[in-house]
């Protein structure tokens, strides 16, 4: 399965036209302990770069941005309780929402692993 990255920091995974969608290791390090992921609705209709969730932590609010168009087809109740997944396991088990994405040629526009690691070196 195939993942990309933006540099808002946020990673999809995509599978069969679903994309699964959440913020990176690094965002949630930046972020410290996440206390509140405000989940966007199933059924929203997202556009690539439009805000899709909310995330709070002890540190800062900031918006996550949706790294694909698509519609909202599941989100992670699990953060409802435990939004403390997001540092435990940014980029698997704390996933923020699936996608049914509607123009998989969006990903072109994204990084690699590679090219996302070259541009954290970069930050520094």
């Amino acid at each position: 399965m195939e993942t990309y990255f933006t540099k808002e920091h946020e990673w999809v995974k995509v599978k069969e036209g679903v994309a699964a969608v959440g913020i990176t290791e690094y965002a949630a390090h930046q972020l410290g302990d996440v206390t509140f992921v405000e989940l966007p609705q199933v059924g929203k209709q997202v556009k690539q770069f439009e805000v899709l969730a909310a995330i709070e932590s002890v540190k800062a609010a900031s918006d996550i941005y949706a790294p694909v168009s698509g519609k909202v087809t599941q989100v992670n109740e699990a953060l409802d309780d435990r939004p403390e997944i997001v540092n435990e396991a940014a980029e698997e088990a704390g996933w923020i929402a699936w996608i049914e994405m509607g123009d998989t040629s969006e990903l072109n526009g994204l990084l690699t692993r590679e090219q996302y690691d070259e541009y954290l070196k970069g930050l520094e």
